[in-house]
């Protein structure tokens, strides 16, 4: 029988997103290679995705990642209507075997709430699972509903309530790995790259200052809040503080940019992506936050570029210290490893992501978790520490 899963991306970005999309770039590299084991698969995302799939609902023409910026007022409305449209797609329909949610919080306690009736849901975790203790410190969704984490960092951090709905973790995945040993060897430049969104978590403040004191090329690429341009960034002038992203980007991380030694060049994608973070002698994360997922991380190794990172999160789970990375606990080290990292070896990077981190690992993964929540009534939670 073949599975009917409805996979609900949620209405921010359009499946896959143009840059910049986290959540819709794991949706993008897992339902392919879902279709290819069999499974139909359902989207619910918004009407501009492209992604092709067997079928798609959606409430919103575009994605609606700008209204993430407003007041929560304006802006609460988003989510709840999407997934207002999900749940009357459940009730209209019998063929629907399982929804798999991405859709932070508002997800989970929206199909929680649709009772026993409703098909079995295996909502997984890409955040913080600090962000919401009202909602996980006493979840319960019965046998119905599990979740399950990209790290088993992140899912050890978990309140009680919600590790004993988990039914284990799926490392995420890249399809960059996919190819990593067939591609030519890549040619590293001189600089270092530090690739995600500039905001104090993830460190680019540290980055730039031991940039300037240990004296190697720093590339900064991401967006600053809602702005992908420095161009555009500067036309939004003052107001433009009003994001604490940007606060940050102007008060720790702007002063140190020469336009040489230290750079900023906004959100850089496709190809160019790929480019710039294969020619970096290494990706750095100076993390203050536990790291989640770490797509960057594995995108960094398939690419063959070494990882020197803070060892937070899901970081000592996808480097192996002097093999594919270098890890160290205190961030005052993190320049004399990133001279040390040009002593490891590109290949180790390339051969560790084409073994753990392609999209059919993953796939085959989520496709075990999906037939384990189908046996409801036999499927063990896992118990809370």
């Amino acid at each position: 029988m073949t599975l009917t899963v409805l996979m609900n991306a949620g209405p921010w970005l359009p499946v896959p997103p143009p840059g910049y999309g986290g959540i819709e770039n794991v949706v993008a590299t897992l339902v392919p290679q879902l279709r290819r084991l069999g499974v139909r698969v359902v989207l619910a995302s918004v009407d501009s995705s492209t992604l092709p799939v067997d079928e798609r609902i959606s409430v919103f023409a575009e994605g609606r990642f700008d209204a993430l910026q407003r007041p929560y007022n304006q802006v609460c409305g988003v989510a709840q209507a999407h997934l207002a449209g999900v749940v009357r797609q459940l009730h209209a329909r019998d063929d629907i075997d399982l929804v798999h949610d991405h859709v932070e919080a508002v997800g989970l306690a929206t199909l929680a709430a649709m009772g026993p009736d409703a098909p079995p849901v295996l909502h997984t975790l890409h955040w913080d699972l600090a962000k919401h203790p009202e909602l996980y410190g006493d979840f319960d969704g019965g046998d119905r509903i599990r979740v399950n984490g990209v790290s088993a960092a992140q899912l050890a951090r978990a309140p009680r309530a919600l590790r004993e709905h988990a039914v284990g973790h799926v490392h995420l995945a890249t399809p960059l790995a996919e190819e990593a040993l067939r591609r030519p060897r890549p040619t590293k430049g001189g600089y270092v790259l530090v690739l995600g969104r500039i905001n104090p978590g993830k460190g680019q403040d540290v980055a730039v200052r031991l940039a300037r004191r240990v004296g190697f090329p720093l590339v900064l690429a991401g967006p600053v809040g809602p702005y992908h341009r420095p161009a555009e960034l500067a036309a939004a002038g003052d107001e433009a503080r009003q994001n604490p992203d940007v606060r940050y980007f102007h008060d720790e991380v702007a002063p140190h940019l020469d336009g040489d030694r230290v750079r900023w060049l906004g959100t850089v994608a496709g190809r160019d992506r790929d480019t710039l973070l294969a020619g970096a002698r290494a990706t750095l994360f100076p993390l203050r936050w536990e790291e989640p997922g770490g797509t960057a991380v594995v995108e960094s190794l398939a690419l063959g570029t070494p990882v020197v990172a803070i060892a937070r999160g899901c970081l000592p789970e996808l480097v192996e210290h002097g093999r594919t990375g270098l890890l160290t606990g205190d961030a005052e080290e993190l320049g004399e490893l990133v001279l040390a990292a040009d002593l490891l070896e590109p290949d180790e990077c390339r051969r560790e992501a084409s073994a753990r981190f392609t999209p059919a690992v993953m796939a085959r993964r989520y496709l075990a978790l999906y037939e384990q929540l189908r046996r409801l009534g036999t499927a063990p939670r896992l118990q809370a520490a």
